[in-house]
């Protein structure tokens, strides 16, 4: 990916490629460690959405696998602040950046590939033809899926009233997830400054017992669902209605998050693909690349109310899964007088590793 040139570019961050960023309505005082809290214990989505709306109105709410939150504008106030600060629970205040251990430096930017309409469901069909001859194991009782990413997000940092668009470099990040959903691990310095990482275990010190969704799958839920694409679809549109800034959109977001953090069964994992081609505005992106420079075509969708796109990065040639990012194509203006411009990469990804491994913190014979 090319940085523009009045900004710091890949090269000159020692790893680091798309960076990113989330926004969030403001919080009242006291509530930031309570949404930490929530999304360390992976408390599911609908508990989530219904307090943060207590608190907030509506937004978009949804949890991605402890991932920063996506853009959520609830308008006419656009306050914005950052996605990556929610998740970890600090810098809504202002003051430091807050996300432990991980260096900040400017946002990064990118060009805008171009977008068509024309093709789409014929990459999809192309991408959801290697998805089906894709090898996938089963995860049995007992047994977690890994996985290994690079990511990193955008946020605004306000000192004295004064903010600024920083953002997180380049950092990896691992997570375990038992087949039912109830056990799990996660490192990532972002979250937290232990090299050791923290639990995912559920219930958590409240007692609130792990209920799976479309927002906040496990593997074993994921076997419930529909395999025909027209059925999964509905039922997607079903259980998000009401949620994110679009019914689209929100459908658009949810396939996309089972594709980042998450381990779809070998049936379920093409039909998300055949399932994206039938929504309303999604088109593909010429050019993209993930987080650590991979370059690539993407699928994706323009959030017409953040004015930010979501993009699924696949390699050009194989049509395999790299990765996502979120890029912001309309300048909007948020808090502290910050300005969000175009080509501003709000949040990246790369997968770098996927597989069915025996307990938490074991990884992988083949990983490095």
């Amino acid at each position: 990916m090319k940085a523009n040139q009045s900004r710091q570019s890949p090269a000159e961050w020692e790893e680091s490629a798309p960076l990113l960023s989330q926004a969030v309505r403001d919080l009242p005082t006291g509530r930031h460690e309570f949404h930490k809290e929530r999304l360390m214990a992976y408390i599911q989505q609908d508990i989530e959405r219904d307090e943060i709306a207590a608190a907030t109105g509506p937004a978009r709410s949804r949890t991605r696998g402890f991932r920063p939150l996506r853009p959520v504008f609830a308008l006419p106030a656009m306050a914005l602040v950052v996605g990556g600060a929610v998740a970890a629970g600090t810098m809504l205040n202002g003051g430091d950046e807050g996300a432990a251990g991980v260096a900040t430096g400017p946002a990064l930017t990118t060009r805008l590939g171009s977008t068509t309409t024309e093709g789409v469901p014929q990459l999809l069909d192309q991408i959801s033809l290697v998805a089906a001859d894709e090898a996938r194991q089963a995860v049995e009782p007992g047994q977690y899926v890994y996985i290994k990413s690079k990511s990193a997000d955008t946020f605004v940092k306000t000192v004295d009233g004064k903010g600024s668009l920083v953002s997180h470099v380049l950092h990896e990040r691992q997570l375990w997830k038992s087949a039912d959903g109830t056990k799990g691990w996660l490192i990532d310095p972002a979250v937290n400054d232990s090299p050791e990482g923290e639990t995912l275990s559920l219930p958590d010190e409240k007692g609130k017992p792990f209920e799976a969704s479309v927002n906040g799958p496990s593997y074993d839920f994921l076997t419930t669902l529909p395999t025909d694409p027209d059925q999964l679809l509905k039922l997607i549109y079903k259980e998000t209605k009401g949620k994110g800034n679009s019914p689209d959109q929100e459908a658009f977001g949810t396939i996309g998050d089972l594709l980042g953090e998450s381990y779809p069964p070998a049936d379920l994992y093409p039909a998300l693909f055949k399932a994206a081609a039938k929504i309303p505005g999604v088109v593909v992106v010429n050019e993209a690349q993930d987080a650590i420079g991979r370059s690539g075509v993407a699928v994706a969708r323009v959030d017409e109310t953040s004015g930010a796109r979501d993009e699924w990065i696949f390699d050009r040639k194989t049509h395999v899964f790299l990765g996502e990012r979120s890029v912001q194509v309309r300048e909007i203006s948020g808090d502290a007088g910050v300005v969000i411009k175009p080509g501003t990469i709000l949040y990246t990804s790369a997968v770098t590793d996927r597989a069915v491994v025996g307990g938490i913190k074991e990884t992988p014979a083949h990983s490095g």
